[in-house]
C-alpha cells in the first residue's frame, strides 16, 4: 500500500483507511453559523429542535450540538451536526432541509468526514 498521500483522493483516502482495519465510516460534518446575529437562531429553535430528533431517532444524526467560541468562553450561535448519509448531495438536502437553514437564520458549510477511530454506537 502506497503511503504518498499527495493528491490522495477522498476514494482513496476511504480506502486507505480500510487497508489500516480502521473503522473507515463516511459521515457529514455541518458546521452551522448565524447569519444575522442571534436573534433569528432563537426564532427558529423552537422548529430546529425537533427536526434534529426526528434525524436523532431516525438514525441519521450522529451527533449534534453548540460549539464554543475559540477560546471557549463564549457561545455566538455557532453548532455542529455530524450525518450519515449516502453521499454529499443526500447530507446537503437535510441541512438545507433543517429550519435553521431554511429560514435563514444560519448558513452552513458542510465536508465528508471519514471517522477512523471511535465508533457510532453507544455503550451503556
Amino acid at each position: 500500500m502506497s503511503t504518498d498521500i499527495d493528491g490522495m483522493t477522498w476514494a482513496g483516502l476511504m480506502e486507505r483507511s480500510r487497508g489500516l482495519g480502521l473503522h473507515a465510516e463516511q459521515l457529514f460534518l455541518v458546521r452551522s453559523t448565524p447569519v444575522d446575529g442571534f436573534g433569528p437562531v432563537e426564532a427558529a429553535l423552537a422548529e430546529h429542535l425537533p427536526y434534529q430528533k426526528r434525524l436523532e431517532d431516525s438514525g441519521v444524526m450522529f451527533a449534534a450540538g453548540p460549539l464554543a467560541s475559540a477560546d471557549g468562553a463564549e457561545w455566538n450561535g455557532e453548532g455542529v451536526f455530524v450525518y450519515r448519509a449516502a453521499d454529499l448531495d443526500e447530507a446537503t438536502r437535510m441541512a438545507e432541509a433543517d429550519p435553521m437553514h431554511a429560514r435563514g437564520a444560519r448558513r452552513f458549510e458542510i465536508r465528508a468526514w471519514c471517522l477512523n477511530e471511535g465508533s457510532t454506537t453507544r455503550s451503556p
